[in-house]
């Protein structure tokens, strides 16, 4: 008997001659092995444990109503004894078990085993965690390169903005009014460019159904999937960080040197994957898309209020505003970077006493914009990469403790008394009886 290659097909009471057709043949009743081997062996397997197919009885017929629990007396004159189909299943079970051909089958599956790198003896439930993240990494890419709504109309978006930014503060120079400028066009790069990053919002929460079920199948665990989205998303906000940030930075003046513009785009870079990895945070609490929108828009218009420069430092309330929102914003740490990458190093013309003098940046920094000068403006980067790192884990501890969560509400849900509703029967509304003589 050859079972390797096997393909079953389960066949529903096949006549004679479908049946003459097969070679093998595999019974089932409740999930147990009644028989497994050669089809023409059957007929004698049954016959040697009382059980022969009367004369010119199609065999399929005769096998189901024999190990089937619907019929419970058996209809044909023939069946010894007459048993009930629980004994004679029973009975049929344990003779295959210890018959030889259910030991060939053992010996062959084993070699089978054997042959294909013993993947049924070494259990193994899901693949390796490097493979599940390389495979998420490229799956979520592919679906952002082929969802316009996630990078691409963002990119085309951000890049009018740019050539409207750059026309309007084309060649702002270096007199009294282009401090003031410079200021509000990286406070608006800084907020409002980046503000924009909760369009892929919906696309996200699409991304975070389909985990939820994948994930209850087992398939990848939340780190792997926060890796995943991670990496995939790198390349796309380099490419919207560099070609609308190119815009921005040289048409308008900005302080030159590939140093400067570098700082730049990174500042904005890190602003971006701070806004997405904010909503991934939303995502993972709220996920309404209407709902996630408006509370993620809410806490960055917060956020840019309290980041010092619509309200200075110094004259901020202190209570909420200056302790902690001033601080934990990380458009404080955007606005400071860009104002320290912009007016260090430089000097400006202003009109004092009548006549025109120059100003360094460092003092309209510590005067003007009130820029704690303590520490370099790569302190303020690695400061906002450090916050996207804390708002990624932050997303997936939510994630775990979620999951963890949901079993502990379903059961206390379940345990929880029912509440029970008496009705009252009034007499006078049931039906009336009478007697007709």
């Amino acid at each position: 008997m050859a079972i390797k290659g096997l393909l079953l097909h389960p066949i529903h009471q096949p006549s004679t001659e479908v049946f003459q057709l097969f070679h093998n043949l595999c019974l089932l009743s409740s999930g147990k092995t009644v028989y497994f081997g050669v089809a023409a062996a059957a007929t004698e397997f049954f016959a040697s444990n009382g059980f022969p197919c009367p004369t010119l009885q199609n065999p399929s017929d005769h096998y189901l109503k024999t190990i089937n629990k619907d019929f419970e007396q058996d209809p044909e004159q023939g069946l010894a004894g007459g048993l009930a189909t629980e004994e004679a299943i029973n009975t049929l079970i344990k003779s295959y078990k210890s018959s030889d051909i259910s030991h060939q089958v053992r010996k062959e599956v084993a070699e089978i085993c054997k042959m294909e790198s013993a993947t049924v003896e070494k259990k193994r439930s899901h693949a390796a965690f490097i493979t599940q993240c390389l495979v998420l990494t490229r799956r979520s890419f592919v679906n952002m390169y082929r969802d316009l709504g996630y990078y691409w109309l963002r990119l085309a978006v951000y890049v009018s903005l740019s050539i409207a930014l750059a026309t309007l503060f084309y060649d702002i120079g270096t007199g009294p009014g282009s401090i003031q400028a410079r200021g509000s066009l990286l406070v608006f790069v800084v907020s409002f460019l980046t503000f924009m990053t909760i369009g892929g919002f919906p696309s996200f929460v699409e991304d975070m159904k389909v985990f939820y079920r994948e994930r209850l199948n087992g398939h990848y665990g939340a780190t792997a999937f926060v890796i995943g989205n991670t990496c995939s998303a790198l390349p796309y906000l380099l490419l919207i960080s560099l070609i609308p940030g190119a815009i921005t930075y040289y048409l308008p003046g900005l302080h030159k040197g590939l140093e400067h513009f570098l700082f730049f785009t990174s500042v904005l870079f890190a602003c971006m994957m701070l806004v997405e990895s904010l909503m991934m945070i939303v995502a993972s609490i709220v996920p309404n898309f209407l709902m996630g929108i408006i509370i993620g828009s809410g806490i960055q218009g917060f956020m840019i209020l309290g980041g010092g420069f619509f309200r200075l430092p110094n004259d901020m309330p202190k209570p909420v505003w200056k302790y902690p929102l001033y601080y934990i914003a990380f458009h404080k740490y955007g606005y400071q970077g860009m104002f320290k990458n912009e007016f260090e190093g430089s000097s400006f013309a202003i009109n004092q006493g009548g006549g025109s003098q120059k100003i360094s940046g460092e003092e309209i920094l510590r005067k003007t914009w009130q820029v704690e000068n303590g520490y370099s403006k790569w302190v303020d980067l690695a400061i906002l990469l450090g916050m996207v790192v804390l708002y990624r884990v932050l997303f997936l501890v939510i994630v775990k403790a979620t999951e963890k969560v949901k079993p502990m509400i379903a059961a206390f849900m379940s345990v929880s008394p029912k509440k029970t509703i008496q009705v009252m029967e009034n007499p006078n509304t049931t039906p009336m009886h009478t007697e007709i003589l």
